[in-house]
């Protein structure tokens, strides 16, 4: 007689049920329930990792490029206390459309709210905010404090007496627009764009439009790295991977070399190359290519980034190259060359689009590195051949306006994301090999 002491019964009923007398399918159920407990037990450290140290930054960037409350806020740093600040002329903002001409009570507002400011000592901060729009406004705001508390009626002339400035409508607009607690502005001042007096969406001056001419710059100068590394990365890709062992092995030591030195190292090592009095124009003019007068100005433009980031994203285009041609049989070469056709053809037509999904990924990669690159530029490329990530930290460390280097970097990252989802529609995210 069989044993079923540690097998599945079957009921009177039909149902199939284990040892100890459970239904089956509840105790499948139970099992994948507890393995996919344990699974993600296993994940949690590094789902944490990638939240606290990815996604909530990430996510903190994105709400400081929308909001900046020191305007209507103003924060101890000692004991963290919120006070809300301009109270006065919020209310007179919510009372009137934009356009309206400030009148007496909206001087009186602002009167008031600057001796608050002043006993406070809140005036630096809300000047500050209003000053990344305004120029010149973080000064009105402080010399208005310190003399508030001295005006009498009629506010409106005691204030222009003061400093006409504040009669100014795009200052007043400015001041609107801050009193909320999100504003697009920071993305607008990031487009080249800014608020007329009634709040109309206008171009910035000429003279002043600069961070279009940037993304612009950034996006050519990726385009033409990616391209270059692909030229000069092919090749080297397809010698590894159809080399005899011993010898690809040497080759793929010289492709990781650059990793085990230091960035600022190439970087610099580039500068003494390419100099005017480098080695490159040293050995050109020794040679009689070029006159002592004629030198090459290879530094300190765009032509310096686009070498020195060519060879330093270099390998990361030839790893997924090499990832992908690895596998792929030399018998299909061979084959299609046995049934008549020419090199060309056969590279064309079988050996290329087998390579592609490398081709997409190694692209990929090298242009999203070639978009927030910041120490390259910053070193060769000079005031032409600088990218916007070197503008995205000049915001965050010399004119502290935090908001607009987030509104920059936010849409620096939204052109990512479009990429994702165009290498995902036309190659497939299942596809990416990176190495």
């Amino acid at each position: 007689m069989a044993d079923t002491t540690s097998s599945d019964i079957p009921t009177d009923s039909g149902t199939l049920q284990t040892a100890d007398g459970r239904p089956l399918k509840a105790a499948l159920a139970t099992a994948q329930r507890s393995a996919r407990n344990r699974a993600f037990y296993l994940v949690l450290p590094l789902l944490l990792f990638v939240v606290v140290t990815f996604i909530f930054p990430i996510g903190q960037m994105l709400m400081r490029s929308v909001s900046d409350p020191r305007f209507i806020e103003h924060v101890d740093l000692g004991t963290g206390e919120v006070t809300p600040i301009m109270v006065g002329l919020r209310t007179w903002f919510d009372e009137n459309p934009a356009g309206t001409e400030p009148d007496e009570a909206a001087y009186a507002a602002l009167v008031a709210d600057l001796v608050h400011l002043r006993e406070i000592r809140a005036q630096g901060n809300a000047g500050t905010r209003i000053n990344y729009v305004y120029p010149g406004a973080r000064s009105m705001f402080t010399g208005g404090a310190r003399r508030a508390g001295r005006l009498e009626p009629p506010f409106k002339d005691a204030i222009l007496d003061m400093d006409e400035d504040w009669a100014d409508p795009a200052l007043w607009q400015t001041m609107r627009s801050s009193s909320g607690r999100y504003t697009a502005d920071f993305y607008l001042a990031a487009i080249d764009r800014e608020r007329d007096a009634q709040g109309n969406i206008q171009k910035v001056d000429e003279e002043r439009a600069i961070y279009l001419l940037l993304f612009e710059r950034t996006l050519i100068l990726s385009v033409v790295i990616t391209l270059l590394t692909l030229i000069l990365g092919f090749p080297v890709a397809f010698l590894l991977a159809t080399l005899p062992l011993r010898y690809s092995n040497v080759l793929m030591i010289l492709v990781l070399l650059p990793f085990w030195t230091s960035l600022l190292v190439r970087t610099t090592s580039w500068i003494v190359l390419l100099q005017t009095q480098g080695v490159v124009n040293d050995i050109a003019v020794s040679v009689g290519l070029i006159t002592d007068e004629s030198r090459l100005q290879m530094i300190y433009n765009q032509t310096g980034t686009v070498i020195a980031m060519t060879h330093i994203l270099l390998p990361f285009m030839i790893l997924p190259l090499y990832s992908v041609m690895r596998p792929i049989n030399p018998s299909y070469v061979r084959a299609a060359r046995s049934l008549g056709a020419t090199s060309w053809t056969a590279f064309r037509r079988i050996y290329l689009p087998l390579t592609i999904p490398g081709i997409a990924a190694g692209s990929l990669l090298v242009f999203i590195l070639a978009v927030g690159y910041y120490i390259t530029p910053a070193l060769v490329g000079g005031s032409r051949g600088q990218l916007i990530s070197n503008l995205i930290a000049f915001h965050m460390q010399n004119s502290l306006n935090w908001s607009l280097a987030a509104a920059l970097a936010g849409l620096l990252l939204g052109g990512i994301l479009i990429l994702y989802w165009l290498y995902d529609r036309l190659v497939g995210i299942d596809n990416l090999k990176l190495g």
